[in-house]
């Protein structure tokens, strides 16, 4: 097995130079891939295994053919390197070659490597260095890979590019990262646990603490952060299939696409699974609030601000970048409408549990919360009841969501639902 180091020799060849020797002085094979498009200007020495050439022979187009799209479809050469990388990292994971990967690159290199190195499985070590990871503009959209998926990413904050003490020493550390990770790794055991996924945030903790206690005998409970990336990366493991059964006790990220909060998590956030005949346990954790921080906003003419008027609503500050508006009762029915639309589309709806814990749906939202609104509340539970389809049960806990009761009643439901 081999750690395979990727980057672009005719831009990089020093520093992937220094990270090659480094990695095969602590005893392991080194897979070099060259990802050049011509671009840079080194006449290298350095032989790659697998030449730039090599990857996109399959493509049936050559490398000066490749350079020659940059100019007018840069977007289109990058693409075919990048799906060409995947290809290749992935025939070497599935043949029991590849036991790490890591990648050097500026903003073309990172477009490259983040997207091939995202399609590996998780938990195989995988480090990027990059020298546009911290730029605003390329972290919002490579967020996008490395939000969902177990990527080490080095800011390199200079370029890398040339060589020099700091160049140097980054790439040695870079070496020393993914070697210590593939010693360190260990392959996932076989368990007979039952497989649960469950989703929780700062403001159901409690709840979602509660829960796990209770199963951590009998399951494996693997939580999974609302935060709408979060979010995101439960979907795509459900929906391979992955985990037994889904607790999506904070399925937030839907009514945070609804109403334009900042933990979105798109149109088809209640979809994970829908075509799997799994138990799928929902609560209506965090739907009593729409995320709106950083505070900053407020003054800054934000649309989103403006148009949820936090003047005349609750609102919860937990610091200055984390603010939260109350859901009106007007939103709620709109969101159990919807809610109940996309449920009703699930194909086992028989093995769907609706979960309401009546008194309050987070901890800010609960007795005593700076966002207990149980006229709102109710608005939800009354037309989620309406628009539901009958099939799925709907199971009222007279209890807040962070309450040992409720996770109690959550785990007796599961149990019965997964047998």
């Amino acid at each position: 097995m081999a750690i395979a180091v990727v980057g672009m020799l005719d831009e990089r060849e020093e520093g992937l130079g220094i990270i090659k020797e480094a990695i095969e002085k602590r005893n392991h094979k080194v897979i070099l891939i060259d990802i050049s498009m011509g671009t840079g200007a080194i006449k290298y020495t350095l032989k790659p295994d697998i030449s730039s050439q090599d990857l996109i022979r399959t493509r049936g187009i050559t490398v000066e053919q490749l350079k020659g799209m940059l100019v007018k479809e840069r977007s289109k050469a990058t693409s075919i390197m990048s799906e060409s990388l995947g290809e290749r990292l992935m025939e070497l994971h599935v043949s029991g070659d590849l036991c790490g990967v890591i990648a050097v690159g500026g903003a073309t290199g990172t477009m490259i490597a983040l997207p091939a190195m995202s399609l590996l499985p998780y938990g195989l070590p995988k480090v990027l260095i990059s020298s546009v990871a911290g730029h605003p503009h390329f972290a919002i959209e490579l967020s996008g890979y490395y939000g969902m998926k177990d990527i080490t990413v080095i800011h390199s904050v200079v370029d890398t590019v040339g060589m020099n003490s700091m160049v140097r020493r980054l790439m040695r550390n870079g070496a020393g990262a993914v070697s210590g990770m593939v010693e360190s790794y260990e392959p996932a055991k076989e368990t007979t646990k039952v497989s649960i996924a469950i989703t929780e945030f700062g403001h159901c903790e409690k709840g979602a603490h509660y829960i796990r206690e209770l199963l951590h005998e009998t399951c494996s409970v693997t939580s999974f952060h609302s935060t709408g990336f979060g979010e995101k990366a439960v979907m795509a493991y459900v929906n391979q299939g992955l985990f037994d059964a889904f607790i999506d006790l904070v399925p937030a990220g839907f009514s945070e696409y609804l109403f334009g909060g900042k933990r979105n998590a798109g149109p088809d956030r209640l979809s994970a699974g829908s075509d799997l005949d799994m138990p799928y346990i929902i609560a209506p954790g965090g739907f009593d609030m729409i995320g709106c921080g950083p505070i900053e906003r407020l003054d800054a003419n934000d649309p989103l601000w403006e148009s949820l008027k936090p003047a005349e609503r609750k609102f919860h500050i937990m610091d200055s970048a984390r603010a939260e508006v109350r859901t009106s009762a007007e939103e709620m029915k709109r969101l159990a409408i919807e809610v109940a639309k996309r449920l009703n589309q699930r194909q086992s709806k028989n093995r769907v549990k609706f979960m309401i814990p009546l008194k309050g749906f987070s901890s800010p939202g609960s007795e005593g919360g700076s966002l207990h609104d149980p006229d709102s509340d109710k608005a939800f539970i009354e037309t989620i009841k309406e628009h539901l389809d009958p099939e799925i049960e709907i199971i009222e806990v007279d209890a807040d969501i962070n309450s040992p009761e409720f996770a109690e009643e959550v785990v007796q439901v599961l149990c019965r639902t997964l047998h």
